[in-house]
């Protein structure tokens, strides 16, 4: 039984249509990733699959249970970590923890303990009692990701959970859901971080103007593209992109202090960026060959007509 379903999920806003029919499904204790532009309708899809929004038409079931007809048990199925932290400012981050946990009916030992936990692996020991309103971003934003973990929910659902924080609280959070999910947890993220999803989800669905324009891995999905090959250089001086254009490469651009040139056939490639290092007198300091990465996959799939 599949953690999570979705079936021909439709909203519309007036006469925008945010969410198009959307159907997929997640396996359990499968890390999923829902990826796309702004406005595509990621965070729609996810208000109506966490029940904060009510679709127009469409049906989620979380662990075979229906959203709609038993509101109450499926999200105790689901813990859930918003954009913007929801937790309370002024109780401590002791106090948020537990008061969640007593929402779930866990006993008063074991939010104690698990309080406890979760204030050691995200960093919040020394401020445990401190009030929430004197925190930063990122520390209301781990609160919060505690918040949702304490009753150790089967299906984890994050929204943007990383968005505009400091390397060391991402870290934390991004260490704390791997976790949850060796754990058995199912964790759904939304991200605009294609690099994170690249690294963290074992599926990637790729939402574009309300509706999935793909579903796979992201190895399978770079596959798809291996036409975009790249051949990334770095010279000993300035180059002019001009120089490098021809039949056997389509693209080129500068990437920090390298050039990239994009090609479907690297050797040639190579054969046209040798013979301009020789005409103008260059000196090649660092030469690699790169597949597709899964932006390139999400530009290409996303990219306006």
């Amino acid at each position: 039984m599949p953690a999570l379903e979705v079936h021909n999920l439709k909203k519309n806003f007036g006469d925008v249509q945010a969410v198009k029919d959307i159907s997929f499904s997640v396996e359990p204790k499968e890390f999923f990733g829902l990826l796309g532009p702004n406005g595509a309708g990621k965070t729609t899809t996810i208000r109506m699959i966490t029940g904060v929004l009510k679709p127009d038409a469409g049906s989620v079931m979380i662990e075979g249970i229906d959203l709609r007809s038993n509101f109450l048990d499926a999200k105790m199925k689901m813990g859930v970590i918003p954009e913007v932290g929801n937790i309370y400012p002024d109780l401590s981050a002791r106090e948020n923890i537990e008061l969640v946990g007593r929402f779930y009916g866990l006993s008063k030992a074991t939010r104690e303990e698990r309080a406890d936990k979760l204030l050691t692996d995200l960093g919040l020991k020394e401020r445990a009692d401190d009030y929430a309103r004197k925190f930063s971003k990122g520390m209301r934003q781990r609160v919060s990701i505690a918040c949702a973990m304490v009753h150790e929910p089967p299906i984890l659902i994050l929204d943007e959970p990383t968005e505009g924080l400091d390397v060391m609280s991402r870290r934390l959070i991004v260490d704390k859901v791997k976790e949850m999910n060796r754990n058995g947890s199912t964790v759904i993220l939304t991200t605009h971080n294609i690099e994170e999803a690249s690294r963290l989800c074992q599926r990637v669905c790729i939402v574009n103007k309300g509706s999935i324009v793909a579903i796979d891995s992201p190895e399978h999905l770079r596959r798809t593209m291996e036409k975009m090959q790249a051949v990334e250089v770095g010279f000993d001086r300035k180059v002019e992109q001009a120089w490098f254009l021809s039949d056997d490469i389509s693209r080129v651009e500068q990437c920090g202090d390298k050039w990239r040139f994009y090609t479907e056939d690297p050797d040639k490639a190579i054969e046209k960026i040798v013979k301009v290092k020789e005409a103008q007198g260059l000196k090649i300091l660092s030469m690699s060959t790169t597949g597709p990465t899964l932006e390139d996959v999400f530009v290409k799939l996303c990219e306006v007509p």
